[in-house]
């Protein structure tokens, strides 16, 4: 503890009490400004779909749980594959007998078993058949979380991508709203223009800026739902950097069809699944079948009396031999077992009809959207091209003194709505793409 005037943030005081100096307030003035720039402190990262998409698929716990069951899938194979193997077993006791006889006893047995299966029933073939199926179901179950998971990631991302282009459009009409509200204020001053003009030019401009608040919001909406899928912080600011494209290519809901029964997840659960209940159907049979097993054990046992007599008995022996173990009457729990077993096959059976029934409505519903969507980019593209050539027209007209800039911003205003209606088609037509490819089971692009 040093003197006031030192340096010290703390000082001793004369009647003995401690004291913050002059320094400790100013030692914490710069560290609260120093928490609320961290705090306040906004990250910005420019990410592509693709790095988004790795990103979120490496972070996601859905994925990280899915992944742990494919691990202990392949651990339950393991333990299913240590029925093949002998077991070598160890067994040691010590006893010690007092007031018994005539001096007390201390005896200490030992036996080793070593036991080698040669015939189960077909359990032991048939249990690693019935895990290896499982650890199939568990890998296609992780395949289709990623499938939809990248279906995730292309709507957060792509919606955040159109929204910060509607903000921006917003923002233009605002501002050609203004302008249009000071010439009408303008007009009146002249006289050119009534009161009730301006009061509609007041709530034309009140209700584009309320548009573009939800615009906003609806921006911050689509960045924090980008951010949970990605696991990020809520201050970090993902700026999307792949832009839109449409490339038109040939779709064909027979194809798209015949490529989901081949490549869908779910078609690889089931058939996996229908494999581990066959599986499953012998393992319980396998109940009512003998056990065949060859066996080896020895014994040794040796006794103490006093600390100068040790004796040891020569009748240490070994024992080897086959043994058949058939249960004739189990009242019928066998018969119990395979029967819950062919029902979960049946229920399995029923199950991948359903599944089948139900991925030829996803993909022609994907199918006929995707096609609603490229008409609709044709249509956009044509809008474009009508507005843009409007806007052409209106700068030459500006450029001869034949119209005002109000008019050729009205015009330059039109033509960024058309961009932004053809961005929004392309949007549409992106999200179908990934729906089509999520329903077909796969993403071709990512």
């Amino acid at each position: 503890m040093k003197n006031k005037g030192d340096g010290s943030i703390f000082y001793l005081r004369r009647d003995g009490k401690i004291e913050p100096s002059p320094l400790f307030s100013l030692f914490l003035a710069v560290l609260f400004f120093s928490l609320m720039t961290i705090v306040g402190h906004t990250e910005e990262i420019t990410l592509t779909f693709s790095e988004a998409v790795a990103i979120g698929l490496r972070d996601n716990r859905d994925i990280l749980l899915k992944t742990q069951d494919v691990e202990k899938a392949k651990l339950e194979i393991a333990e299913a594959q240590a029925g093949i193997f002998p077991t070598l077993t160890y067994t040691g006791d010590w006893l010690y007998t007092a007031g018994l006889y005539a001096k007390d006893i201390s005896q200490t047995t030992s036996q080793i078993t070593l036991k080698q299966y040669l015939y189960q029933g077909g359990k032991v073939i048939n249990s690693i058949k019935y895990n290896g199926y499982k650890f199939e179901v568990s890998q296609s179950l992780l395949d289709k979380a990623k499938l939809e998971i990248i279906f995730d990631f292309s709507r957060a991302y792509y919606t955040l991508s159109l929204s910060n282009f509607f903000v921006e459009l917003n923002k233009a009409i605002l501002d050609n709203s203004r302008q249009h509200l000071d010439y009408i204020n303008a007009r009146y001053k002249n006289g050119q223009a009534s009161e009730t003009d301006i009061l509609q030019a007041q709530a034309s401009l009140s209700s584009v800026a309320q548009a573009y608040e939800a615009s906003k919001t609806q921006q911050g909406a689509a960045r924090a739902l980008l951010n949970n899928l990605l696991f990020l912080d809520k201050d970090v600011l993902v700026v999307p950097s792949t832009e839109f494209k449409f490339t038109p290519k040939d779709i064909a809901f027979d194809q798209g069809f015949l490529k989901a029964m081949q490549t869908r997840p779910e078609i690889r659960q089931f058939e996996s699944q229908l494999k581990a209940d066959k599986s499953a159907i012998e393992v319980a049979r396998a109940e009512g079948r003998p056990d065949i097993y060859v066996s080896w054990d020895y014994y040794g046992r040796s006794r103490r009396v006093t600390a100068a007599v040790n004796t040891r008995d020569w009748n240490d022996y070994n024992v080897a031999g086959i043994t058949l173990s058939w249960p004739i009457f189990d009242g019928w729990k066998t018969k119990a077992l395979v029967e819950q077993a062919i029902v979960d096959l049946k229920q399995t059976q029923l199950g991948k009809a359903k599944l089948i029934q139900d991925i030829a409505l996803e993909v022609k519903n994907a199918y006929l959207f995707l096609k609603n969507s490229i008409e609709q980019i044709k249509t956009s593209q044509a809008d474009t091209s009508l507005y843009k050539n409007n806007l052409l027209t209106a700068e030459e007209r500006y450029a001869q003194g034949l119209v005002s800039l109000l008019d050729k911003n009205d015009a330059q205003l039109k033509y960024a709505i058309s961009v932004f209606n053809q961005q929004q088609a392309v949007y549409d037509y992106t999200i179908a793409k990934f729906n089509f490819d999520k329903a077909t089971g796969g993403f071709n692009e990512i």
